[in-house]
């Protein structure tokens, strides 16, 4: 499947060391002036060779909006755009031709469709999320009241202990690890440093907060709000894990200590529940983690076999990021993004 979404719906090509990726976003509601300098900056913030804890391939990713735009302003056809891919070392690849990397998607791949890109990874790259930044930033111009913050919360063991009221998600983008915490960023990108000095890697966890949220966004059984976040999330290269509200904590507490206890005007005290009761969200902020693996390419030898399934010693080559998260951030983000705007036009559609 290569289309996410229902009313507002993106379909995307390519492959990481293709000529070129791009999409199709349809759905899009005509009359919406599209700030253009907001998604490139959106993916100014996801691109590869930002910073020394990134992978060192370099690409600009200069969108190129081709159709669905008049004037700067949505026309309510499709709109296509494409990112031209300018630094790809395709032969860093060709000792993975009959490989399988440990954790990587050669394997499955190659079981399922009978042969490969080992290139990069080809389709299964997270060179392909560019594409969803891009939607992302325009879903976020159709939902421009809500207020959609995404950070970095721990990397390997080094965590932000700090209620997220308490931080200013303005200064995320001031860290090259998108923490909103100077000290704990600091640590975090000292531990990423030190990983790559070894040739290995680390995880980490993206946050996620939105602020300003209506009621009634998501319905009761098979399109919860909460199981599309899910849904999305899961989705990203790399996510291995998804919690809304309180998440697993939920399973030690009691009823008494987790039920959120509504005050008069119909918010409530605590929000265990993370903004979404029964599927529906209850006008509370939405807050949700995401944890990342590991990055699969380490610069390390690992034992693994071939397509003859013979066992070998593979050496980890290319140029790859020590740990997948700072670039998350941006991901994360445009996903949520697509999905509370697809929430935003199904609600609207419900009301006519």
């Amino acid at each position: 499947m290569n289309t996410f979404g229902k009313l507002f719906r993106l379909t995307t090509f390519g492959e990481s060391h293709g000529s070129t990726i791009g999409g199709i976003i349809d759905g899009c509601p005509a009359g919406l002036s599209l700030d253009l300098g907001f998604v490139q900056q959106q993916l100014d913030r996801r691109r590869p060779g930002q910073s020394e804890i990134t992978t060192s391939r370099q690409e600009h990713d200069v969108v190129h909006i081709e159709s669905g735009l008049f004037q700067g302003i949505t026309t309510g056809s499709p709109i296509g755009f494409f990112i031209k891919n300018k630094d790809q070392k395709s032969k860093d690849y060709d000792h993975y031709k009959d490989v399988f990397r440990p954790s990587h998607a050669d394997f499955t791949y190659q079981n399922k469709y009978g042969n490969r890109d080992f290139r990069g990874g080809g389709r299964s790259s997270a060179r392909e999320t560019a594409n969803w930044v891009v939607a992302g930033s325009i879903a976020q111009q159709l939902i421009a009241n809500l207020e959609v913050s995404a950070f970095v919360s721990s990397i390997g063991n080094i965590h932000l202990n700090k209620p997220y009221s308490s931080l200013d998600f303005s200064s995320i983008y001031d860290s090259m690890v998108r923490c909103p915490d100077k000290e704990i960023s600091a640590e975090m990108i000292q531990l990423i440093k030190d990983v790559q000095s070894k040739g290995d890697s680390v995880g980490g966890v993206v946050s996620c907060v939105v602020k300003n949220m209506p009621i009634g966004l998501g319905e009761p059984i098979f399109n919860k709000l909460n199981a599309a976040l899910a849904h999305a999330m899961m989705s990203i290269n790399a996510a291995k894990g998804f919690e809304l509200g309180s998440g697993f904590c939920a399973s030690e507490m009691l009823g008494s200590q987790h039920n959120d206890i509504f005050n008069e005007d119909g918010t409530t005290k605590t929000n265990h529940s993370g903004g979404v009761v029964g599927g529906i969200s209850n006008g509370m902020d939405i807050y949700f983690r995401v944890a990342f693996k590991p990055a699969s390419t380490i610069m390390k030898t690992q034992s693994t076999i071939n397509k003859q399934g013979v066992n070998i010693k593979l050496e980890g080559k290319g140029r790859h990021d020590p740990c997948v998260v700072p670039r998350a951030v941006a991901v994360v983000r445009a996903m949520t993004t697509m999905v509370l705007a697809d929430f935003f036009l199904q609600n609207k559609l419900t009301k006519i």
